[in-house]
Order: structure tokens, then sequence, then C-alpha cells
């Protein structure tokens, strides 16, 4: 990476269908962190739970700021959640082909 790249963060919402369980997470490689959540690739809640649809996501160049913003979405009230995949995402679509592009 030259020195004008910058370094990517993404906060991520995962679901296992439409008001289905939610996950919520925080990598530097949305492809690769999407790929093993939606191949049971990790073990624990995602797989246990067949969490697998990229609901929403969003970006930033600060590793800080995706690190609070993660803990922040955790401490919402699912409804809070939920309205926020809403908003951005209306008909509950899984974004992984969005990225992958």
């Amino acid at each position: 990476m030259n020195r004008h790249e910058e370094k990517a963060y993404y906060v991520y919402i995962m679901a296992s269908k439409r008001n289905g369980t939610l996950y919520i997470g925080v990598t530097g490689d949305l492809v690769r962190r999407v790929y093993e959540h939606r191949n049971g690739l990790m073990p624990g809640f995602t797989k246990n739970y067949d969490v697998h649809m990229l609901m929403y996501y969003e970006k930033t160049s600060d590793v800080e700021a995706a690190l609070n913003r993660e803990k922040h979405l955790k401490h919402w009230r699912r409804q809070w959640k939920v309205a926020l995949i809403e908003e951005h995402n209306p008909e509950w679509k899984d974004l992984w082909n969005d990225i992958i592009q």
C-alpha cells in the first residue's frame, strides 16, 4: 500500500433472514469476512445461528472510529438496528453481490 492509499475499515450487520437474528462486526476486509460468515468458516455465533446475509455496512478510514461504531451499534435496541437496515436496505436484500463486483 503506498502512502496515498487509505486503509478501509467496515462496520457491518449480518442477518439470518429478514427480521431474523442479527450480528454486528468490524473488519478491514469486508469481502473476505462476509465470505467467511456465508460459508461457516469461522466457529461461533454466525455459524451457530446461520447468520449469512449482509444487510448493511459502512466504511471509514479510521480504525478507532470503526471499533467505536461497532461497540455503539451493539448496544442499540434491536428496533434501532432494524430501522438502520431498513433505512438503507428496505428490501432486506443480501448485499453480497454488491460488494464482490
